[in-house]
């Protein structure tokens, strides 16, 4: 019986260890405010004004890409509320249509809405860097699944923009998304 006892003590204590690593020194163990101050400043209205492209990739559970694409995308602001149009394009020839509604509030805090989100999703802008969180609904060709997701977006020297994110169901990651977007003209 103490055998038995060692080894479940053993598997909590991993357990332990792995959510702590994954809750603090992973993906979601940043925050906006690590973010304070550093360059070039992210602002939505500045970042996301008129047209943008975007190329993408998108990671399945074990880390091998399933799905690359592009998108097409324009902003618009009237004062702190702001559209964000979506056309995506992925590389099995299907196309997809989406439209963000953000409202910066007070303190740099983000309102997300979309029609595939699950509620309303909020974030931060801070520094060089936005965090997004929602719950997403995939459409039904995609299994239909609802996921949390965080969305990173950090803002670097020539006006790019980086976007990891990362998709989950029960707490377990199921797919990460990395892409760039940059200002274009049309």
């Amino acid at each position: 019986m103490p055998t038995f006892l060692a080894l479940i003590a053993g598997a909590a204590a991993v357990a332990v260890l792995i959510w702590l690593r994954s809750r603090f020194f992973d993906f979601h163990g940043q925050s906006p405010e690590h973010y304070a101050g550093t360059e070039p400043r992210f602002d939505l209205r500045e970042v996301f004004d008129g047209p943008l492209a975007c190329e993408g990739v998108i990671y399945g559970p074990f880390g091998r890409v399933v799905s690359r694409f592009t998108a097409e995308m324009h902003g618009s602001w009237d004062g702190a509320s702001g559209t964000l149009s979506e056309h995506f394009r992925y590389d099995s020839g299907a196309t997809q249509e989406r439209a963000w509604r953000l409202t910066l509030e007070e303190g740099g805090r983000i309102r997300a809405e979309a029609d595939d989100l699950e509620g309303v999703g909020s974030g931060a802008q801070s520094g060089s860097a936005v965090r997004l969180q929602y719950r997403i609904r995939l459409p039904e060709n995609a299994g239909g699944h609802v996921l949390d997701v965080t969305d990173w977006m950090y803002l670097v020297g020539d006006g790019r923009i980086i976007n990891r994110s990362q998709f989950s169901k029960f707490g377990i990651r199921v797919a990460e998304l990395v892409a760039t977007m940059r200002k274009t003209t049309q």
